[in-house]
C-alpha cells in the first residue's frame, strides 16, 4: 500500500488528526491573515499547504512522499522553510496553544514522528 493510498483512507476518515476541521481552519486562517510575515491571499492554496505539512508531521513521511494533492513537495517544503525561519510556526503556535478546541490542528513535538535514523546515538565517530 503506497502513501497516498493510506492518506486516501486517512483522509476519508471523519475522525482523522489529518484533516483540519473547518471552525479550526477558519481560526488558522483568520491569524494568518493578520500576522505581518505571512502572505495568505489565496485561502484555498494556503489550506492546502497547511494541511500538507500538517499531513507530513502527523505521518512522519519524507517530504519527497507528500501527496501530489498538497502541492510539489520542494516547493512546500521551501515554503514550510521560510515560514520557520520567520517565526511563523511559532507565532501560530503561542497564538492556539492554550485553546483546547485547537490541539489536533496545531504541530508540536508531540505529533511530529521521529525517522527511524533519529532512534540511534550520534553519526559522529569519536576520535581518540
Amino acid at each position: 500500500m503506497t502513501f497516498e493510498e493510506i492518506s486516501e483512507i486517512l483522509d476519508n476518515d471523519t475522525m482523522s488528526t489529518i484533516k483540519i476541521a473547518d471552525d479550526q481552519w477558519r481560526k488558522i486562517y483568520k491569524f494568518l491573515k493578520t500576522h505581518p510575515r505571512t502572505y495568505a491571499n489565496n485561502q484555498a492554496a494556503t489550506r492546502r499547504f497547511v494541511e500538507g505539512v500538517h499531513w507530513l508531521m502527523r505521518t512522519g513521511v519524507q517530504w519527497r512522499e507528500l501527496p501530489e494533492r498538497y502541492g510539489n513537495w520542494n516547493s512546500v517544503y521551501k515554503r514550510f522553510s521560510r515560514w520557520e525561519e520567520q517565526g511563523i510556526w511559532a507565532a501560530l503556535h503561542d497564538q492556539f496553544a492554550q485553546e483546547p478546541d485547537m490541539e489536533s490542528a496545531i504541530i508540536d513535538s508531540t505529533v511530529i514522528r521521529a525517522h527511524m535514523s533519529a532512534a540511534g546515538g550520534s553519526k559522529k565517530t569519536v576520535v581518540k
